[in-house]
């Protein structure tokens, strides 16, 4: 399975933009995609207050699965079920199921209405994907986990450790899905496997679950889930039970949770070091931030800005799956992705595309490249190292509105010229963002990466007229 990780927890698109978006990743490779709804996902009585305003709606469900199933995309739905639930625990209604009372991050196992929420959640996302063989059940990153007062005595009570106390709330999870859902297959990340000691995964086990390695996993094709203690130990003590072992491609990420322009991420492998070797079977994307793991990272968690909006990622996209494909980033693979996206070349090593372009939300990745390239350099420029404006029009002057119209009208075209033409291509950027994401998705990016720039130059104007 070669699967495209749609995390919605930011930029979540329109379902009229995955009707564009669906037949690129078939025709690139992908043969499924793992969607992490978060409050996207239209829960239902008690659970309502989990939605988003802009939350998809049970038809628009029943669109995605529709369209996946026309392109031959099998639909993995994924549900956090331990770490990385910031988006239920940040509610006064489930603060209480916090493992640390401070943070939203992470469940707290020993309250019985932790599980109870959890079948509640599970149960309404499967019922809503009758025809998906597979769920994620997230699992990774697990913050603060034994840090609270009642894991704390359990692990008194019971002699255990973080690890043992990890297994049993995996092993409940797996078997609620196991009694209530015949044939339903389960995978989890492995980030936290990966630090518990054999014997205690051979003493608790996971059932069936396959397990993908997570974010900083360093796990390639061949190797073994198993704590971090030499690949040779790890070939001694096989895992316990039928469990089986995906692996993802592990790309670079941003410098930081607000990258907007982020870096391919194959341009540190050359195509002749074995792509295949770093890039395995499962590609996972946050999304857009679709969370390719990563091509775009959409966000870092739930509180974090928008990272990479999803037609800045899918150059990048496509150069993974197509690296999946070929078993490195051949010849034909980039043959490939150029006849697919409708580029002139694509250079590694510098990041760049060239050529206008023909993929779904082309005209963002440019308008986004204009943005991250030019915006606040040109703005700086005009505020900082025209002399006139420092010399005639400084912000002591600005502020009591006192200045010789002379000096002023000796920079005062130049900055109006300027202003225009960042507005009109602004409204442009503008129709285009709101074609594809809903209005708080447009509006934090704008006021991200667009008015903290322009705003400068919107004062400048406003005195100088």
């Amino acid at each position: 399975m070669r699967l495209v990780h749609l995390d919605l927890k930011g930029a979540a698109p329109r379902v009229s933009y995955l009707e564009q978006v669906f037949p690129l990743l078939s025709q690139l490779g992908a043969n499924g995609v793992l969607i992490e709804y978060e409050d996207m996902f239209p829960f239902k009585g008690e659970l309502e207050i989990l939605r988003s305003p802009y939350a998809y709606s049970e038809e628009d469900i029943e669109r995605i699965q529709q369209l996946a199933e026309q392109h031959k995309l099998e639909v993995v739905p994924l549900v956090q079920t331990f770490g990385h639930v910031e988006f239920i625990l940040k509610h006064e209604k489930y603060q209480h199921l916090r493992e640390v009372e401070r943070f939203p991050n992470s469940f707290n196992p020993h309250v019985p209405d932790t599980l109870a929420l959890l079948k509640s959640i599970l149960s309404q996302v499967i019922e809503k994907h009758r025809r998906s063989t597979w769920i994620h059940i997230g699992a990774d990153e697990v913050f603060h986990l034994g840090e609270g007062m009642d894991s704390k005595n359990w692990m008194s009570h019971n002699k255990g450790d973080v690890g043992t106390m990890y297994l049993k709330h995996i092993k409940e999870v797996l078997g609620f899905l196991t009694a209530q859902y015949w044939g339903l297959r389960a995978l989890m990340w492995d980030d936290m496997l990966r630090k518990i000691s054999v014997g205690a995964l051979r003493g608790e086990g996971t059932g069936t679950a396959a397990v993908a390695p997570g974010p900083g996993s360093s796990s390639s094709a061949h190797s073994r889930v198993c704590p971090d203690r030499g690949r040779a130990q790890c070939q001694q003590e096989p895992m316990p039970g039928p469990v089986g072992l995906w692996v993802s491609g592990k790309q670079e990420e941003p410098e930081a949770p607000s990258c907007c322009w982020q870096q391919c991420p194959l341009a540190a492998l050359p195509a002749e070091s074995g792509i295949a070797k770093h890039v395995s079977p499962v590609v996972w994307f946050y999304a857009p931030d679709f969370e390719a793991e990563q091509i775009g990272k959409v966000m870092y968690d739930h509180y974090s800005v928008l990272c990479e909006l999803l037609p800045v990622g899918i150059p990048s996209l496509a150069i993974c799956l197509q690296t999946l494909v070929n078993g490195g980033f051949t010849e034909e693979a980039k043959r490939k992705v150029l006849e697919v996206l409708g580029l002139e070349s694509v250079q590694l090593e510098q990041s760049t595309c060239e050529g206008r372009g023909a993929f779904p939300g082309v005209e963002i990745y440019h308008m986004v490249e204009q943005v991250n390239g030019h915006l606040k350099e040109s703005i700086l420029k005009a505020l900082e190292e025209e002399s006139a404006i420092k010399g005639w029009f400084s912000p002591y002057h600005r502020k009591r509105q006192f200045g010789n119209p002379r000096n002023m009208e000796s920079f005062g075209s130049k900055v109006l010229k300027l202003h225009e033409d960042w507005e009109s291509f602004v409204r442009d950027l503008r129709a285009q963002l709101e074609r594809i994401y809903f209005p708080d998705t447009v509006e934090e990016w704008m006021e991200e990466n667009v008015n903290p720039y322009l705003d400068q130059l919107r004062d400048l104007v406003r005195d100088y007229r």
